[in-house]
């Protein structure tokens, strides 16, 4: 009796014991983990790193179309040079711009396969190598060939930057401040757009603004190194240490603060979701919760069409309203300013309005937009023209108020951790595919339909309304693990995503009652019976 009695009490101490020194030694973990900068001075420097890596996509986009028409570009490859007597220049001017796209096209959807096994920040780096080495190949182009294919490693650089940023930037910033913080990088495109339309505006040779991009890319990939990793990649790598000394650094709060454990645990649900039911059959009610996404996904896809290059032939669409090429390229560098200027507008206003509001700002804005230019396209004289160009700079403004940041910040938002940065690598690509044929065939197209070609934008623009009203749901506010949530109650209730979207009684993730809503305990029930099974 002596014996068995103290059997269990000896086993006590020992499992006591045990569990104090893991956690001792996971406590030392995190310790060993935490990032050099916390707080206010960490999400400072995630925005400045991240924003620079957009400078340098906007500069990179802006600085070719100004060039365009510079007389010592033109020199070096006369091939873009355009007049009665070549005629056919026109699609080789329009394909070295638009083969850029092709570049991005590609880097994005690499990132299918390099993006969670390297982690956001590797692929960054990479990204910024890369075009590192497509910028140096663009400065000392000789020939047209070289430039081309230079413009090809740039966009496979920028590709796999544009498909991880935002992801990057989403998973490191807090609910309230994450719409104004990844919309920063939105107006950061129209300020790099900006310098290029300046810069070589100058007298400087055309080799030095095209070298500038070094400059950019070079402070991206240095400034990568200090930043920590994402929490969610590093959770679903099984990094779970480091993950918390991130989230704690990121609130500047204890590892043992409740929020922090609530974030993290929210993270933890949600990879353990992920992956049971990647390894599992669960049937039932959460099964579809992701095939509930998929087409939202699609029409999110669809949306990104949206975001077409005006700023690429801004100097050309000028022109096409009979203005002269001087006065072109000086207007375009203006429409370039306004359009940084207005884009900031967006920052301070996205996490009070919400998502939803200003995307369906944008859109009947542009709509309305393009539906004027076409009927003074219609008409001849000097009042037509001047009244276009300051249509331009309004399109613009509602572009960048409505859907220019948007783009970047909303699938990084929607989809949930397993497919997101394959979901970012797709919808990054719509996007450059849309862009590679809305830069061909804007040239061809005013000179075969004139302004009918501002009817199908316009089209295109009005098409979106209906999209964003019914099928995407509101963002702000919320967590990327509570839109998980948010689509999984929609599923239960037999609601759609957008009016659950809009409530104000949706848990947060994390919670006891998210978990019920999320199936958390039916799903660790499950696994203890195919353990017990094994």
């Amino acid at each position: 009796m002596t014996t068995t009695s103290r059997l269990p009490v000896s086993s006590t101490f020992e499992g006591e014991e045990r569990k104090h020194y893991e956690e001792t030694n996971f406590d030392a973990e995190v310790a060993s983990y935490a990032p050099r900068l916390r707080g206010r001075k960490l999400t400072v420097s995630i925005a400045f790193v991240a924003g620079t890596g957009f400078t340098l996509f906007g500069y990179d986009q802006g600085v070719m179309s100004a060039l365009l028409t510079a007389g010592q570009f033109e020199k070096v490859f006369p091939q873009v040079v355009v007049d009665s007597s070549h005629p056919n220049h026109a699609t080789l001017q329009s394909f070295v711009v638009a083969v850029y796209e092709i570049g991005c096209l590609m880097g994005a959807l690499s990132n299918l396969w390099v993006g969670d096994r390297l982690g956001r920040r590797q692929t960054i780096a990479l990204g910024g190598c890369i075009m590192i080495i497509g910028a140096i190949l663009q400065t000392t182009s000789y020939s047209y060939a070289q430039l081309v294919v230079a413009r090809i490693i740039t966009g496979i650089g920028n590709g796999l930057n544009t498909s991880t940023v935002p992801s990057y930037h989403a998973e490191l910033s807090s609910a309230a401040k994450r719409g104004a913080l990844i919309l920063i990088e939105g107006s950061l495109i129209t300020f790099g757009v900006m310098l290029s339309y300046w810069a070589s505006g100058s007298s400087a040779q055309w080799r030095v603004p095209i070298a500038l991009q070094i400059v950019l890319a070079l402070v991206m990939v240095f400034g990568i190194g200090f930043l920590p990793e994402s929490p969610r990649w590093l959770v679903k790598q099984n990094r779970n240490a480091e993950a918390i000394a991130v989230i704690s650094a990121l609130e500047d709060k204890s590892p043992d603060d409740a929020e922090v454990q609530r974030t993290y645990h929210a993270i933890r649900e949600t990879v353990a979701i992920e992956d049971f039911r990647a390894s599992s059959d669960l049937g039932g009610k959460h099964a579809p919760q992701n095939s509930k996404r998929s087409p939202l996904r699609k029409l999110l896809v669809g949306g990104r069409s949206q975001h077409f290059r005006r700023t690429c032939l801004g100097t050309i669409l000028f022109q096409r309203l009979g203005l002269s090429d001087v006065t072109s390229r000086l207007i375009a560098a203006a429409n370039g300013t306004e359009y940084f200027l207005a884009s900031l507008i967006a920052i301070l206003i996205i996490d009070c309005i919400g998502r939803r509001k200003l995307m369906l700002f944008g859109a009947v804005g542009q709509c309305i937009t393009m539906i004027l230019l076409a009927v003074l396209g219609s008409v001849r004289g000097t009042g037509a023209q001047v009244t276009s160009a300051v249509l331009l700079f309004v399109f613009n403004s509602f572009f960048a108020i409505g859907w220019l940041g948007m783009t970047w910040l909303y699938c990084a938002e929607i989809v949930g951790l397993e497919i997101r940065a394959p979901a970012n690598a797709l919808s990054t690509s719509s996007n450059w595919i849309f862009n590679f044929v809305v830069v061909m065939v804007t040239g061809p197209s005013f000179n075969n339909i004139s302004w009918g070609t501002y009817i199908v934008f316009a089209a295109l623009n009005a098409l979106i309304i209906p999209v964003v009203y019914f099928f995407f749901p509101e963002t702000a506010g919320r967590s990327l693990e509570d839109m998980d949530v948010v689509f999984a109650l929609a599923y239960n209730e037999g609601v759609s995503p957008v009016q659950v979207s809009l409530r104000k009684d949706v848990p947060l993730a994390g919670s006891p009652e998210a978990d019920r809503i999320l199936g958390i305990e039916t799903i660790d029930r499950k696994v203890v019976t195919l353990r017990e099974t094994l």
